[in-house]
């Protein structure tokens, strides 16, 4: 390895900070390398806490939490490529659809929902991935 591969390997990613809860997990909520964001948004608040009130609440915490991140790294909803969504029941998905329309304007994001049994905390209904483009970098 020349130093010029050590030094890419080295500055692979830039972890962003957020206002999200700083989670004691060893993760980071949004990373941007080589021009592109990714992060993963959870339905929490401020507290670390799931939000109450079914799909609904947890649509918009989730929604809210990712545009918190984008601006945190400088970008919008415009930046967002793609978004994998992660249920846990298949009605909730037009419900969240509902409320994921209303923070993108068209084109829209590339997407795939999926139907999961569980996700990492037994009281979230939803989560996302999302991988967005670094205008501003």
């Amino acid at each position: 390895m020349d130093s010029n591969d050590y030094s890419r390997s080295v500055n692979l990613k830039t972890s962003i900070k957020t206002n999200l809860y700083a989670t004691p997990a060893p993760l980071s909520w949004a990373v941007k390398s080589d021009g592109i964001l990714y992060t993963s948004q959870i339905p929490i608040n401020a507290d670390g806490n799931v939000v109450e009130g079914g799909i609904a609440a947890q649509s918009i915490q989730v929604m809210e939490n990712l545009i918190s991140t984008l601006n945190s790294a400088g970008e919008d909803a415009e930046s967002v490529l793609q978004v994998l969504i992660y249920v846990t029941d298949r009605s909730y998905l037009n419900v969240f659809n509902g409320i994921y329309g209303k923070y993108f304007d068209a084109p829209y994001p590339n997407r795939a929902a999926m139907i999961v049994a569980g996700l990492a905390r037994e009281e979230m209904l939803v989560e996302l991935v999302v991988y967005a483009q670094v205008k501003k970098e």
